[in-house]
């Protein structure tokens, strides 16, 4: 665990150059507004160690899948978001030699982000070898209020050189994926074009035909006033720029407006691309930047009125959720139903920027309770419009007759991944998509969504699972052979008990949803006909539920997370020495495999989906039994531990989990924050909040809280859409406030007791602690 970054309630704060966090810092300081994102790179040339990126939604490469072994149903490529051109280039230059902060003396060095306004400022002293001196200051923002462009604002001050100052202003084209499989460039270059104070560049992907324009304008200043330059226009293959040569003296300040574009063939024809990327691009220079930067800090503001947690008393764990709310809420903003949210967002290439099963069992609830259910609803929709393609995918591994395996990585909805004990048996995945149907129509009371394409994605899911088990006559029960559950410290594994019970209650659910459907004559007889359903499979799904195998210690009430776990040998995580974690980094795959060591929550990631299903005597021994043998070198792991101890009321532990899903990144806990960060994770600590403290729940159709404070805060606040009313949760030392804002009366259930709650009424229950 590293401390580096200021403690701030708003902002993160790095002071002091340290080329040794460089890449991390990278990571940390991103931007993004759900159409493109960029690392912070630094916009003048960085010959350190560095991982440059920037991403472009929906743009992806299918680099061809690289693995030793061929075997049948692999898929043939893996989907990787592009590393797109640099468009942030603004590169000084004072008698030959270019400022790089690799090589220049650097002071004063000091680099924020303000989450509030959604902007990055980095300020510096840099002493060029030539002697001369200058203050730099640098403002970036990628607008949320138009997703097209994104503006710097790049200012040099002389401390004491006067002469002739060079500035470049340039779209890079050729650069390359740090994970490129084959060491492959994965652009070409379509055209080209440079005048006096701009230029642009239309580059395509090797494959696919992607197809993406970015423009740049520039602007001038010295000492306030506008410049009257043009630039000697330059270009070669994959590369613009606009060179300015102005004399300046000492005490003399440059400031370089850059406004730039990047628009792409998912939203308009080939024909009219270039033309739109430089419209954007002068549109924002028309905007200009003053303006452009309020529009976007106004956008932010209605963004945190919505989504914002406050917690007084602990500066860390408040800067920690707004740093994963903001980094959420750049990364998708439901804009585009083509879109979803990758498990590192704009931050990074590992994982390949593609869909996981994160987004449903992680970030919908985010999604859902603070932006409402549109949005939500459109990442259901982006698994309903793939189901095609899932059943595609599980006619490659020999399923028939409809059924659905989704993939467990994807960009349009075909497998890309490329590890056999992931592609073929981490197929609890399939659950998590079913579970997500179900959350959402708990929170939105949306039931008609089931007609809408819910149910066929049920339907392609059941239909798998009642193929994927076997009848064991040893068990004389269902079982299911060779998966790999959510702890991937285990593969190739029989009856995964996390598996079979997810896949038992989906057999369930869709039993139930199919039914509730068939008093629809119209839906029903149209749904038969499009899925040549038979009503015997509702009896089959029934018996198969009935008779599924889970496993089980015997005259306890611990699940066993898979055949055969009682045979490795019995530790926990106090017995691992300090130098061997993680052992992800230290251990082989062999030894971690035989290992009863536990990447991230398996069986209890079934209570947490299913916590109404068992006691609280049940949930608290699986708990106190699995725990202690988890890692949580995942960091999807620690949210879930957190809401699960939050529940049982063991507050320190859940603290503990708290800190550690939510300053993750920022403390970089698994050593890895210079790869990306970790956004999908970021929603599990929304999760440990809203479910965890704020023990939110809907328990027959209402909503319900239980609220814990941890003894580190004074209180906490946040608020929620229910429903599409705004609920406001307040805990404090002595109480918790609800206050309804909709214009409707809401029950509400707190500590188990329900309160009628008029509209825009509050109602005040005493904290239990």
């Amino acid at each position: 665990m590293k401390k580096h970054y200021k403690e701030e309630p708003w902002s993160i704060v790095e002071e002091g150059f340290h080329p040794e966090m460089q890449m991390s810092s990278e990571s940390i300081f991103s931007l993004g507004n759900g159409r493109m994102g960029q690392r912070a790179n630094f916009e003048e040339g960085y010959s350190g160690e560095t991982l440059q990126g920037n991403y472009i939604a929906g743009v992806y490469y299918p680099d061809k899948t690289r693995v030793g072994w061929w075997k049948n149903g692999y898929p043939e490529y893996f989907a990787k978001v592009l590393n797109a051109a640099n468009w942030i280039i603004i590169q000084p230059e004072i008698e030959g030699e270019k400022l790089d902060l690799a090589t220049a003396q650097v002071s004063n060095f000091r680099r924020e982000l303000d989450m509030r306004a959604g902007t990055l400022k980095r300020v510096f002293t840099a002493k060029l070898k030539n002697g001369a001196e200058l203050d730099v200051e640098s403002i970036r923002f990628m607008s949320m209020a138009d997703d097209e462009t994104a503006a710097i604002k790049y200012t040099i001050k002389s401390r004491n050189y006067s002469g002739k100052l060079k500035i470049a202003a340039a779209i890079d084209g050729d650069i390359v994926n740090q994970d490129s499989n084959y060491d492959e460039k994965f652009w070409a270059e379509v055209s080209k074009q440079t005048w006096a104070h701009g230029s642009e560049l239309t580059m395509k992907t090797k494959k696919l035909d992607f197809h993406v324009s970015t423009a740049q304008q520039i602007v001038l200043t010295k000492n306030g006033d506008e410049l009257d330059l043009s630039s000697v226009e330059a270009s070669t293959e994959k590369y613009v720029e606009n060179v300015f040569d102005i004399s300046i003296a000492q005490g003399d300040e440059i400031a370089v407006l850059k406004y730039a574009s990047n628009v792409s063939s998912l939203n308009y024809s080939l024909s009219e691309l270039s033309s739109k990327s430089i419209e954007a691009a002068s549109r924002a220079k028309e905007i200009g930047f003053n303006e452009m930067l309020q529009r976007h800090a106004e956008n932010w503001r209605n963004r945190w009125a919505n989504n914002d947690i406050i917690i007084e008393g602990d500066v860390a764990a408040q800067q920690a959720i707004r740093f994963n709310i903001f980094q959420l809420s750049q990364t998708y903003t439901g804009a585009d139903d083509r879109l979803n949210i990758g498990p590192k967002g704009f931050t990074g290439e590992k994982y390949g920027g593609s869909t996981y099963w994160d987004t449903e069992a992680y970030c919908l609830p985010f999604y859902m309770l603070t932006a409402g259910n549109d949005v939500a609803k459109k990442l259901l929709l982006y698994r309903y419009k793939q189901l095609d393609k899932a059943i595609q995918n599980a006619g490659k591994l020999g399923f028939t007759d409809g059924a659905a395996l989704y993939p467990m990585v994807t960009m349009n909805g075909e497998e890309c991944h490329n590890e056999w004990e992931i592609t073929f048996e981490e197929i609890h995945r399939n659950g998590a998509i079913a579970f997500a149907i179900k959350n959402y129509i708990d929170h939105s009371g949306d039931q008609n969504y089931l007609k809408e394409g819910g149910l066929e994605v049920l339907l392609g899911i059941s239909r798998f699972w009642a193929q994927r088990v076997n009848w064991s006559k040893l068990r004389e029960k269902y079982v299911m052979l060779g998966v790999t559950g959510p702890n991937e410290y285990e593969n190739n594994v029989n009856n995964n008990w996390y598996t079979n019970y997810i896949a038992k209650w989906t057999l369930e659910y869709t039993r139930d949803a199919a039914k509730a459907c068939m008093s629809d004559d119209r839906f029903w007889s149209d749904f038969v006909a499009k899925t040549n359903f038979k009503e015997d499979e509702l009896s089959t799904w029934s018996d198969i539920s009935s008779k599924m195998y889970q496993p089980k210690l015997d005259g306890t009430n611990i699940f066993l997370q898979q055949d055969g776990f009682l045979d490795k040998v019995d530790l926990t995580v106090d017995d691992l020495p300090a130098s061997e974690r993680p052992i992800n980094q230290n251990w082989s795959w062999d030894r971690i495999l035989r290992s009863i060591f536990i990447k991230q929550a398996d069986v209890l990631q079934g209570m947490y989906f299913f916590e109404d299903h068992f006691d609280e005597a049940t949930i608290r021994d699986n708990f106190l039994y699995y725990e202690p043998r988890t890692v949580h070198e995942s960091s999807l792991s620690p949210c879930v531990h957190a809401v699960l101890a939050s529940k049982l009321g063991m507050d320190e532990k859940a603290y503990e989990m708290y800190l550690r899903t939510a300053r993750l990144d920022l403390d970089d806990y698994n050593h890895e924050a210079d790869e990306g960060l970790h956004i999908t994770s970021m929603a599990g600590t929304w999760m440990a909040v809203v479910e965890g403290f704020g023990g939110k729940r809907v328990v027959d159709g209402r909503l319900s809280f239980s609220p814990r404070l941890p003894k580190e805060w004074d209180s906490f606040k946040f608020s929620i859409l229910y429903r599409e009313s705004t609920v406001v949760l307040e805990v404090d030392q002595d109480k918790v406030k609800i206050s309804n804002q909709s214009g409707e009366s809401m029950a509400v259930d707190v500590y188990g007791t329900t309160y009628e709650i008029a509209g825009r009424d509050s109602v005040d229950v005493n904290r239990k602690r």
